[in-house]
């Protein structure tokens, strides 16, 4: 099998369709799985995803690299394709990539059978060829392409020899790492990321959360006033000047702003919840409330 379609879930009934009917020419004739690892959802993800002939596992959340890694143990395929399940695969990325899969392996390698030792002529050509590619996303806020202030061509690295790549383990922002070099495709993923503002500062209130918890494992919280004043005030400001002034965001009308101004006031969740934890959640914290 060629390649593994692997996807996580929680309660995406309103997008998994979509994505799975994006996917369908990748995966057709045999040539491809599609997988789900959905953590307890309680709408129709589950039936949907069968219903396009998924191969659907329910596992307890363990986090986003995690999810996506034991999504990945349980593939066959020798390319891994890792999507979100609010994201849409174009015609054209299609193209390209079953145009990499056509050049992968050569055909004197298949005689050599899926668990064989590589030969070195494999080796060799892993050595000159990437291991994985980089695909371009187009970002919708409130059904607008988002195409300045960072958010285009937004590049992540998403296909990948299964055997080369896993997400590295961390409470946010999993990303691929591979052995290998590594590639660009053209052609983009369509991310239907936020399509109300409810939703969006609802994920933005989740994610700082999970970015304040990484921020503290770093070391990165206000211990002084001054850094205090600096991470949940100043931050934020400059963050927004420079996506929106200085990276173009302003071009992309309402939506652009609405989406920076949410976005500096992101940071400032980030980094006020990093200063909570480290003072009010830490063990000697506790202790020393007791004693009082």
């Amino acid at each position: 099998m060629k390649l593994s379609i692997v996807i996580i879930t929680f309660n995406e009934e309103a997008n998994i369709a979509r994505t799975l009917k994006s996917v369908i020419p990748l995966v057709a004739n045999g040539n491809g799985e599609l997988i789900v690892v959905d953590s307890g959802s309680t709408d129709r993800t589950r039936e949907i995803a069968r219903e396009f002939d998924a191969k659907v596992y329910v596992e307890e959340w363990k986090g986003f690299a995690a999810q996506k890694n034991s999504g990945i143990q349980k593939a066959s395929g020798e390319w891994i394709l890792s999507l979100d399940a609010d994201e849409e695969v174009s015609a054209e990325l299609t193209e390209n990539v079953i145009a990499i899969l056509n050049l992968w392996p050569p055909e004197d390698w298949c005689l050599t059978g899926h668990n064989s030792s590589l030969p070195a002529r494999r080796e060799s050509w892993n050595s000159l060829s990437p291991t994985g590619y980089y695909i371009p996303r187009r970002n919708f806020f409130l059904g607008r392409w988002i195409r300045h202030g960072g958010f285009y061509p937004d590049r992540k690295l998403r296909l990948f020899q299964r055997v080369a790549g896993h997400f590295e383990e961390r409470v946010v922002h999993e990303t691929v790492k591979v052995n290998g070099a590594t590639g660009n495709l053209t052609g983009y993923l369509i991310h239907h990321a936020y399509p109300s503002l409810s939703g969006y500062i609802e994920h933005m209130n989740r994610y700082s959360s999970l970015g304040a918890e990484l921020a503290v494992e770093k070391g990165q919280t206000s211990r002084s006033i001054l850094a205090f004043l600096w991470n949940v005030a100043v931050r934020p400001r400059l963050t927004f000047f420079y996506n929106y002034v200085l990276r173009l965001g302003f071009l992309d009308g309402r939506e652009g702003l609405l989406l920076h101004l949410y976005h500096a006031t992101y940071v400032s969740w980030k980094y006020a919840k990093a200063w909570e934890k480290a003072n009010y959640d830490s063990p000697q914290r506790h202790r020393d409330t007791e004693e009082k």
